[in-house]
């Protein structure tokens, strides 16, 4: 049987990973997979990834690495993403995972010049995205987890823009028909972020960020679960 992969690009926080599990866990829960149909490949401490042959879909996780740091680990990932577009396998990626996608197929990563996008924000569907057989299950409007630093500056040159904010232009977009990056965090949930903006207060307050008006800004919802639960639908 055929397993979904989720390439894991880093792991969270020891405080949180102990109170609330790593990024994979995140994932396996809010799709509602049993975890014995799920293959975790830490990339990032790990070469080996499984067959494509083996493979039903594909989730990449975020991470607290940058695109832009060039890692042997995160070049040999874009390159092997480069050369599985023909095997169309779906795949998403989420936060650095929609960054290193766009990467891997010529699109421009790297720091935003208005700084940190954090908390929890609203992201508007444009046409594509609202007749998209993935973000066309959110509605026009809808609520997102988000926390980065780097963002998708250009989309690759093949690349459709799927949904955006007044922060961020390039929320989502698809590549091939098969290939999804989302900037926002459909895995994470307000405990989650609460717990991130626990553990960066310092950094967040040296930055200029208000903490209390972050935390304040934090509403759960069910989007990122219904997001999803309908990318591993298609599978």
């Amino acid at each position: 049987m055929k397993k979904l992969l989720i390439i894991k690009t880093g792991t969270t926080f020891a405080t949180i990973r102990q109170k609330y599990g790593d990024f994979e866990d995140y994932i396996i829960d809010r799709t509602g997979m049993p975890a014995s149909d799920v293959v975790v490949a830490p990339v990032y401490i790990d070469k080996t990834l499984p067959p494509l042959t083996d493979v039903s879909a594909v989730i990449i996780t975020g991470s607290h690495a940058m695109v832009t740091d060039r890692a042997d680990w995160s070049r040999r990932l874009a390159h092997w993403l480069r050369h599985m577009c023909g095997a169309s396998v779906p795949v998403l990626g989420l936060c650095f995972g929609h960054q290193i996608l766009a990467d891997a197929w010529g699109g421009a990563v790297d720091y935003h010049p208005r700084g940190q996008e954090v908390g929890t924000v609203e992201i508007e569907l444009n046409e594509a995205g609202k007749k998209d057989p993935v973000l066309g299950c959110l509605p026009d409007k809808f609520l997102g987890h988000v926390y980065h630093a780097q963002s998708v500056l250009e989309l690759p040159p093949a690349a459709r823009p799927l949904a955006r904010n007044a922060f961020e232009p390039h929320h989502a977009f698809v590549l091939h028909d098969n290939i999804w990056g989302v900037q926002f965090h459909p895995e994470f949930d307000a405990a989650v972020m609460l717990a991130y903006i626990e553990e960066e207060r310092e950094a967040l307050i040296r930055e200029g960020f208000d903490v209390e008006k972050l935390q304040a800004s934090l509403q759960d919802n069910s989007y990122g679960q219904l997001l999803l639960r309908r990318f591993v639908s298609l599978v």
